[in-house]
C-alpha cells in the first residue's frame, strides 16, 4: 500500500534527503529523477519512484504553484571580465564539468558575465524577472552582492567556493587549505627554507584558506612565518609577474615559491628567468590547479590538482536538488549543503 501522508523524521512533510536514504541513493540522483533526467538507470529510477510513493513525498507548495513557470534554463554567472574567463583554464574546466552534467537533461545553460556595474545591473533585472530556474555562481568575491540578491529573490543557487566559513548558500569547493599545506610540505621536503607565497585575490575565501595552509605548514615544521614572503596576487599572469618582482626585490634569497594558480606561477617563472634564476636549481616553483599550463611549462610545473570538472558536476547536482524543492536552502532554513573535494599534489620537474 502506498504510504501517502507518511511523516518525515522531523515530523513534517518527507524531505528529499529521506527519499534519498530510503532509495539508497544520493540527493543529486533523486533530483535528477524528479527533474526527468534520462541520466539515471531504470533500476535506480524505479527505486527512487518507489521511495517517493512509499513516503508520500511531494515538492513544496511553492514548487507546485510555480511548476508551470519553469524555464528549463540555468545561468552560469561569472562576475569577472570576459578576458579573464578566456585566459584562465579554471573557468573552461568548470564550464566543461557543468556542461557534461547537463548534457542529458532538458536544461539549457546560459553563460552570463557580470564583471562591470552595468552588466550587474542588467543581470539583476534579468534575474528579478525569474527567467532561469537556478544560478551557478563562479569566482565570487566576499563583497559581491549577487548571492544576497539571489537569496532575496528565492532563486535556487550554488556557489563555487563559499564567501566565508558562514556561507548560507549551497557551495562546492576544493580543499584549499589542504592543497596549500601539501605544496609547502613538498617544498620543505626538498630542503627549501625561504618559501614565498604569491596569493590569489584575497577577497576570495579560497585564496585566504591557501594562505592559512601555507602558514600552518611552515609553523608545524618549526619554521617562523615571515610575512614579507607573502605577496598579494590576483590569480593572473601579470599579477604573478608583479608579485615575483617585488618578492625578489624584498628578499633575493628566496629559494622556493608557491603560487596560488598555474597562471600566476607562469608569470612568476618569467620574472625568475629574467632575473637569471634557474628553476628548480635556484628557486623551486609550485602552482595550483594542475591545468594544461602546468604540463606545458618548461620545466613542467609541480601543481596542486583540484578536480575542477568534478566540482562543476557537483554544483549541478546540488542545484538540481535546490530546483526540485524550488527554493534555496538558505530561505528554507535547512542545514547548509557544502561540498569540499580533495586535492592532490602532482610533482613535476619545477620543484
Amino acid at each position: 500500500m502506498a504510504g501517502h501522508g507518511v511523516r518525515g523524521r522531523s515530523g513534517g512533510r518527507p524531505t528529499l534527503e529521506e527519499v534519498a536514504a530510503r532509495a539508497g541513493v544520493g540527493r543529486g540522483t533523486v533530483s535528477r529523477v524528479i527533474n526527468g533526467s534520462p541520466r539515471v538507470s531504470d533500476a535506480t529510477r524505479a527505486a527512487v519512484e518507489a521511495a517517493v510513493e512509499e513516503l508520500g513525498y511531494v515538492p513544496n507548495t511553492a514548487a507546485r504553484a510555480l511548476a508551470a513557470n519553469r524555464t528549463d534554463a540555468i545561468a552560469l554567472v561569472v562576475p569577472e571580465p570576459e578576458t579573464r574567463f578566456f585566459a584562465e583554464p579554471y573557468f573552461s574546466d568548470m564550464l566543461k564539468g557543468v556542461g557534461s552534467e547537463l548534457s542529458d537533461t532538458e536544461m539549457q545553460l546560459l553563460l552570463i558575465f557580470a564583471g562591470s556595474d552595468r552588466e550587474r545591473e542588467r543581470l539583476a533585472q534579468y534575474l528579478a524577472a525569474h527567467r532561469v530556474d537556478g544560478v551557478l555562481l563562479v569566482s565570487v568575491h566576499a563583497d559581491d552582492p549577487l548571492p544576497d540578491l539571489l537569496t532575496q529573490l528565492e532563486i535556487p543557487a550554488v556557489i563555487s567556493g563559499p564567501r566565508s566559513a558562514a556561507e548560507p548558500l549551497a557551495s562546492v569547493d576544493s580543499d584549499n587549505y589542504g592543497g596549500a599545506r601539501s605544496a609547502v610540505e613538498h617544498l620543505l621536503s626538498r630542503g627549501r627554507g625561504r618559501i614565498a607565497h604569491i596569493t590569489g585575490h584575497l577577497a576570495v575565501y579560497g585564496a585566504q584558506r591557501r594562505v592559512d595552509g601555507y602558514r600552518d605548514a611552515l609553523r608545524e615544521a618549526g619554521h617562523e612565518v615571515d610575512e614579507r614572503l607573502i605577496e598579494p596576487g590576483d590569480f593572473t599572469e601579470e599579477g604573478g609577474r608583479r608579485a615575483m618582482a617585488e618578492l625578489l626585490r624584498r628578499d633575493p634569497g628566496i629559494d622556493a615559491v608557491f603560487a596560488a594558480s598555474d597562471v600566476t606561477a607562469a608569470g612568476a617563472g618569467q620574472v625568475l628567468r629574467e632575473a637569471g634564476r634557474s628553476i628548480p636549481d635556484d628557486v623551486a616553483l609550485v602552482g595550483y590547479d594542475d591545468s594544461a599550463i602546468a604540463r606545458h611549462m618548461e620545466p613542467p610545473l609541480t601543481s596542486v590538482r583540484q578536480p575542477i570538472e568534478e566540482m562543476g558536476r557537483a554544483m549541478i547536482d546540488l542545484l538540481l536538488t535546490e530546483i526540485a524543492d524550488r527554493r534555496p536552502a538558505a530561505s528554507r532554513g535547512l542545514e547548509r549543503h557544502q561540498v569540499v573535494l580533495a586535492t592532490e599534489l602532482v610533482e613535476r620537474r619545477s620543484s
